[in-house]
């Protein structure tokens, strides 16, 4: 049994989510000790249960601990298996990270898998739909991943009840990459989203980007849309395209928060990325992580940042799998990411 310190590195549910994946992809019994022990509510909550439960019937595993507020569990895996799978958080936990817990595990079942996972789609301190399928997806592409990515409809905090869906086909290998250089920047496109609530919410957020960033960059197609969904909610995205590369950048609504201080939040992030070399955001460096564990050959990029999440990522990866992750640079500055399998 692979034994996991849960307090590692960040120690969030990040830990968690990572060595379920592991623990599928090489068949290793897990058990994880201090889940989230440094959180104001140490942990599982609904969302990392979500995970835990997903995890479990995708591969027919066996589980112990598994409760709200559990901070020891233990997971059995069994044989991965392929089909038709709903999955509901309850809350407005995150969809977007429970999809990335099983996406890679039912990439080598052998067969096509749709998910749905309801839930938030568009939440605080994960990946938003529109990261996932504008950002993260293409570089899934990259390494050789067939998956199709649709939004039914939005959810937000705190009510949820968004809905992912995910078409996962199957492959034998997957590619490494080689990515450190990112070229030109060609354009900045993006997002600017609102569920029932005005239209001027969704003209202000954009009319911030263009305001700041429009005598700086090559902006198009900047779209308004007006997202369904159960609740009210607003976010910006924008996606900064290079010759090489790309990287997303995310800003989200909440209660009594001005338009323009949504938009900002992601003007900042995009005009930081810019100021380095980086080829891929921080965001994406550690989601790059597992999938680049499991390819047939090496892979070297460079983000804009390295953080905890990516460090921490690195720890537990290396706990299962016998590969050397380099990552070289300071933590909050950017830094060289090499895998060598």
């Amino acid at each position: 049994m692979r034994i996991i310190d849960g307090s590692i590195g960040e120690g969030g549910g990040q830990v968690l989510r990572t060595a379920l994946t592991l623990s599928m992809m090489t068949s290793q019994d897990l058990m994880i000790n201090n889940i989230r022990c440094s959180r104001d509510r140490p942990g599982l909550r609904p969302q990392h249960l979500s995970a835990v439960k997903a995890s479990a019937k995708i591969c027919q595993g066996a589980t112990e601990g598994v409760e709200i507020g559990s901070t020891t569990i233990k997971f059995n895996p069994g044989r991965i298996t392929p089909g038709n799978y709903i999955f509901d958080v309850g809350t407005a936990g995150s969809v977007s990270l429970v999809f990335q817990t099983i996406f890679l595990p039912l990439c080598f079942a052998g067969k096509i898998s749709k998910i749905s996972i309801i839930g938030g789609t568009h939440v605080p301190w994960s990946p938003s739909y529109h990261y996932l399928s504008g950002n993260w997806l293409l570089f899934m592409e990259k390494l050789g991943f067939n998956i199709n990515l649709s939004m039914v409809q939005a959810g937000y905090y705190p009510i949820g009840g968004g809905n992912l869906t995910g078409e996962i086909h199957p492959i034998t290998k997957s590619l490494g990459l080689n990515h450190i250089e990112r070229g030109k920047l060609k354009r900045v496109r993006g997002v600017s989203g609102y569920s029932n609530l005005p239209r001027n919410i969704g003209v202000r957020q954009r009319n911030q980007v263009i305001k700041r960033l429009g005598h700086k960059y090559p902006l198009t197609d900047i779209r308004i849309a007006n997202i369904p969904s159960r609740n009210k909610g607003t976010f910006l995205v924008l996606i900064a395209e290079f010759e090489k590369s790309q990287g997303c950048f995310c800003g989200l609504g909440a209660l009594g928060k001005p338009s323009e201080n949504v938009a900002d939040e992601a003007i900042d992030s995009l005009e930081e990325f810019f100021s380095t070399e980086g080829v891929v955001d921080p965001y994406l460096a550690d989601q790059l992580l597992l999938p680049l564990a499991f390819a047939e050959s090496d892979s070297t990029y460079v983000t804009s940042k390295v953080t905890q999440h990516l460090i921490t990522n690195a720890a537990v990866i290396k706990e299962f799998l016998p590969i050397k992750i380099d990552i070289l640079g300071e933590k909050g500055k950017p830094g060289k990411v090499s895998v060598k399998i």
